[in-house]
């Protein structure tokens, strides 16, 4: 195969980042933007040793599963990749992304029971974090290319909230008019990193959290006035204060200019109080059908004590209240720890303890001291989990593990390790809370098997 020869080729399938596939000379070929079942010319851009990557330079055959793209920016911006697919092939996509995931690498034979679709593909999303930069014609606000840190300008994003696409525009306009220049990653010059902005869908409230260089901000009323002004339901404006050079988006310190740091939301009947820091699923109500799932699972009565680890603000912790005799979670947030107590609090729950510690630390630490709940239930981030969260899973011994996944390749890992355990996969559902981007969230139900 040659670097910048074209070839005529049929898509047949998806990668787990959301580009096409297609096979050529026996080789597999990456291509972004393709559907199952397209037929077209494809520029060969970088071949490596059993793969390659290229791009469609023409499309002869369209496939009966692509659409036009509703969004102008789809074909440059990095956030989503399947605006050109119907929604019924995404889905398609989604579940064979995850079966294909168990099988290769956790050596699960067994199907999904369904793929959960979101009833919502438009500004569903409760939490956007905009980049600010500059170019020719001023500041602007957008989002990362694919696989770079440039910035895509846009006014509008079809899968956030007409309200943060609203507090992003203000916040443009207020930093051009009081001369107020944008964070450069390459000099590490100037103030403003990141635009943050959460929604409550069942409150309408809104927060609205500016990420700086330096906690000293100018023309704090201005800002204000305007943020109010642009977006009623706004009831706080909070800064966060990073000033590291790395990637990651949040610093460690908050400062309220204005209002309240937080905003609540109902999520499966009980009210949350949410910070800036506190993980909160951004699709609510694919989010409830996620937790009615791994609820039902967990197969709890009022008998039975609970451990949920990764426990953020305490959306599944407190979900899992309601049916089991007590309950723990375990969180290395404080910010989130604290929004966990006070959410237990505010929804008048006793039976919950929270603990604030890495997974791993605090799964151990309740193994040593001989706690065995009956269920396990564990939300981790991308990276899956530890080590020493799966060991001390093993010394607790739970009856069921419930595992909620972010991604199918760490989980189909940690499915093959918790075997090595004595654990089975009974069952999983895969949930779209993310439409229009290539993510995917899994439940998935494991037993103890009994010698």
């Amino acid at each position: 195969m040659e670097k910048n020869k074209i070839y005529r080729a049929e898509i047949i399938g998806y990668s787990g980042d959301g580009s096409s596939i297609a096979r050529i000379h026996d080789m597999v070929v990456f291509v972004p933007g393709g559907a199952v079942g397209d037929q077209c010319d494809i520029r060969i851009v970088k071949v490596a040793k059993n793969y390659a990557f290229g791009r469609i330079e023409n499309i002869i055959v369209s496939s009966k599963n692509r659409i036009e793209p509703e969004c102008p920016h789809a074909s440059k911006c990095g956030g989503c990749c399947y605006w050109h697919l119907t929604y019924l092939e995404e889905l398609r996509a989604k579940k064979r992304k995850v079966q294909d995931a168990m099988q290769r690498i956790g050596g699960v034979k067994l199907e999904p029971e369904d793929v959960c679709g979101s009833d919502r593909i438009y500004h569903y999303r409760n939490k956007a974090q905009y980049p600010v930069g500059r170019n020719d014609a001023g500041v602007i606000t957008g989002f990362y290319r694919a696989r770079s840190h440039d910035i895509i300008p846009m006014e509008a994003c079809l899968i956030q909230t007409e309200a943060a696409d609203m507090l992003a525009r203000c916040v443009r306009q207020w930093m051009t008019d009081n001369h107020i220049a944008p964070y450069n990653e390459t000099t590490h010059n100037g103030l403003i990193r990141h635009i943050y902005v959460r929604t409550g869908f069942a409150t309408g409230q809104v927060l609205l959290c500016i990420v700086t260089k330096s906690p000293k901000l100018p023309a704090i009323d201005a800002l204000v006035s305007a943020a109010r002004t642009a977006v009623p339901g706004l009831v706080g404006i909070v800064l966060n204060i990073n000033k590291k050079t790395g990637n990651a988006i949040l610093g460690d310190s908050y400062v309220t200019i204005w209002g309240s740091d937080t905003l609540e939301d109902v999520l499966c009947g009980n009210h949350f109080r949410l910070s800036p820091a506190s993980f909160y699923q951004v699709n609510r109500a694919q989010a409830e059908r996620l937790y009615e799932t791994a609820l039902a699972y967990a197969e709890l009565d009022n008998t039975q004590t609970a451990l949920d680890l990764y426990c953020g603000a305490g959306t599944i912790t407190l979900a899992l209240a309601r049916e089991a005799k007590s309950v723990i979670g375990a969180e290395i947030v404080p910010q989130a720890v604290k929004n966990a107590k006070e959410n237990a609090k505010l929804n008048n729950i006793t039976n919950v303890k929270f603990i604030c510690a890495d997974s791993g630390q605090a799964a151990s630490m309740l193994a040593h001291e001989g706690t065995h709940p009956d269920v396990i239930v564990v939300d981790p981030p991308r990276k899956g989990l530890d080590a020493a969260t799966i060991d001390a899973v093993g010394q607790m011994q739970p009856k069921r593990l419930v595992y909620v996944s972010c991604d199918p390749a760490t989980l189909a890992r940690d499915v093959k390790l918790l075997g090595e355990k004595g654990y089975k996969i009974k069952k999983y559902k895969v949930f779209d809370l993310f439409p229009r981007t290539a993510h995917v969230e899994t439940v998935a139900l494991m037993s103890r098997i009994e010698e």
